[in-house]
């Protein structure tokens, strides 16, 4: 039996996104719990984890975001096959390889099947590059990874019932490239296979920049030295100087920005100045406010003429 869980915030989000792919990619004898939050993602999870945990019959857990849908229809093929392989402990759509950090994405990600749909500007999709894999990149492929992306995770029943997730590490940040740490470090596989899914998010990632750099330091505490996380050239200290600087860095680019943006608005206050200054402007202005007066006296004129017989 594969199973499916979702942490619940919102059930309008739930019941657009994440149930209808949900039941898309369901079998029959699939076990669905939608579960409200508990508290962080972390909690919420491991609390799904449980629940599950104790079940004979389970083939694999299936969690979801509450934003996120599955549009596989050969999903619960694809998970049974991934899973055949004993080692195989975590299976996702989205993956990369050399991560060194929260910001896994600036690795080299190696498979992208999702679409991020958004309502900002109107809203729209963006495919990620390995949507169509007709269009992926070379070196786009699917297989062995360093982390997933949470927003759909297919877990082990060996990962259900010895792998938890690390509730100190805050409410949300970070959860999915610690299980993945946790999981590689018990000698399991993580894994990315060939399924789609879209992500109904908005286009910020980092909405809440302050938690976020709390994960990204905690988890570089707990994982430091291990399993890739932190290394780098140089020591932690010279590469933590090195990013307070780039910090100091971007923060005087975005000044200079700042300072270049408001010269630029002088220059065409000044440029304006000049033109309405002018004697030309002032000779015209009878013509102009002649214009605002009369805006359709040039259609009148053109329909007038254009009904007199010609000579």
């Amino acid at each position: 039996m594969i199973a499916f869980g979702s942490s619940v915030t919102e059930p309008g989000v739930y019941s657009r996104c994440a149930e209808v792919g949900i039941k898309r990619a369901a079998e029959r004898d699939s076990e669905i719990r939608a579960m409200p939050s508990i508290g962080s993602i972390f909690r919420s999870y491991n609390a799904l984890l449980d629940a599950f945990s104790e079940r004979e019959d389970l083939e694999a857990l299936v969690l979801v975001h509450q934003d996120a849908e599955i549009v596989e229809p050969d999903f619960c093929a694809i998970v049974r096959r991934e899973l055949a392989d004993p080692k195989v402990g975590l299976v996702g759509c989205v993956g990369a390889i050399g991560v060194r950090s929260i910001a896994w994405w600036e690795a080299s990600v190696t498979c992208a099947s999702f679409i991020n749909r958004y309502e900002e500007h109107g809203g729209g999709d963006l495919p990620s590059f390995s949507w169509a894999w007709n269009d992926a990149p070379a070196y786009a492929r699917v297989g062995e990874v360093e982390t997933l992306d949470g927003f759909v995770l297919v877990l082990s029943p060996w990962v259900v019932r010895n792998v938890r997730f690390d509730e100190g590490l805050g409410k949300f940040h970070g959860y999915d490239l610690d299980f993945c740490l946790q999981v590689r470090e018990a000698g399991r596989k993580v894994v990315t296979a060939d399924f789609r899914a879209i992500h109904y998010r908005q286009l910020e990632m980092v909405p809440d920049p302050e938690d976020w750099i709390d994960a990204h330091v905690k988890l570089a505490d707990k994982w430091d030295g291990r399993m890739g996380i932190g290394a780098g050239a140089g020591s932690w200290r010279q590469r933590a100087l090195r990013a307070e600087a780039s910090a100091d860095a971007a923060r005087l680019k975005d000044h200079m920005n700042e300072l270049e943006m408001e010269a630029r608005v002088r220059e065409l206050h000044r440029a304006l100045a000049e033109t309405t200054d002018s004697i030309s402007w002032r000779i015209t202005a009878p013509f102009r406010r002649l214009r605002r007066q009369r805006p359709h006296a040039p259609a009148q004129v053109a329909r007038r003429s254009a009904l007199e017989p010609t000579q």
